[in-house]
Parts: structure tokens; sequence; C-alpha cells
């Protein structure tokens, strides 16, 4: 097990990135995520670090991406192993990588692509409280 914990990189500024995000907080009973907006450089540097640029693709996401002891996941597998982490019966929902990924990603793409629409958008990146500030890459 690796030292650092597993960081949720999301788009910061989609209200339904930042819902998961609130989510995943609520039902993370061991704390073991932090979170970075894509936007940030925190999220940036984390990127460069493990090999991975922030590429143009990013700078819009279409993704929530996940590092996780030195591996970079996107789209459902970053979702599905982010549920396997979560306290309760929210852990089930990793069941979900019997589909075949193209299926699964293909639903998160089309979901992706709503998101805005569907959810909406902010102008700023979410501003945690100060009792997740620990939780939160700067």
């Amino acid at each position: 097990m690796s030292a650092v914990p597993a960081t949720i990189l999301f788009d910061g500024v989609c209200n339904l990135c930042n819902g998961f995000v609130q989510f995943v907080i609520r039902h993370d009973a061991r704390g073991q995520f932090r979170f970075a907006p894509l936007q940030s450089e925190a999220a940036r540097a984390l990127l460069d670090a493990h090999g991975q640029p922030l590429t143009p693709a990013l700078t819009d996401p279409d993704s929530v991406v996940l590092l996780d002891q030195g591996r970079i996941y996107t789209h459902s597998a970053a979702v599905l192993r982010i549920a396997a982490g979560l306290s309760g019966g929210w852990r089930w929902l990793a069941l979900g990588r019997v589909l075949p990924a193209f299926l699964r990603d293909a639903l998160y793409r089309w979901v992706a692509r709503n998101r805005y629409r569907w959810f909406g958008r902010q102008e700023t990146c979410l501003l945690p409280t100060p009792e997740l500030q620990a939780r939160f890459l700067a």
C-alpha cells in the first residue's frame, strides 16, 4: 500500500463533478481520498509527476482522474475504483468492472458530454470548508 493518499482530480467548475466530490467525502469513512480541481496548479504538478502532462484534452476535462499507487485511472475505471474505496454498500458499485470497458466508457462519455447542460456549471472552482481544507490540494 502506498503512503501517498489516492487523489481525485475533477472538473472544478462542473456541478455534477462537485456533487460527486461531496458524495465521496461523505462516504469516505477512512479519509483516504484527497482532491484537486483539474484546473489547478496542484493537478498539473501531480500529472507531470506521473508522466502525464496536462494536455488540451484535460484542460476542458471530460473525465474524473484518479491517481492511486503510482497509476492513473480515468473515466469509468476511475469512478469504479473510487467506489471500491467507499464505505457501506457503495463499494458494490465496483462490480461494474465486469462490464466491458468500451460500454462503461461510452456511458461515462455520454454523461460527461451533457453534464453542463443537465447539472450546470460554476464560475469558479469549489472552495472546501475549513474542516476539509487538508484534503484539498492547493
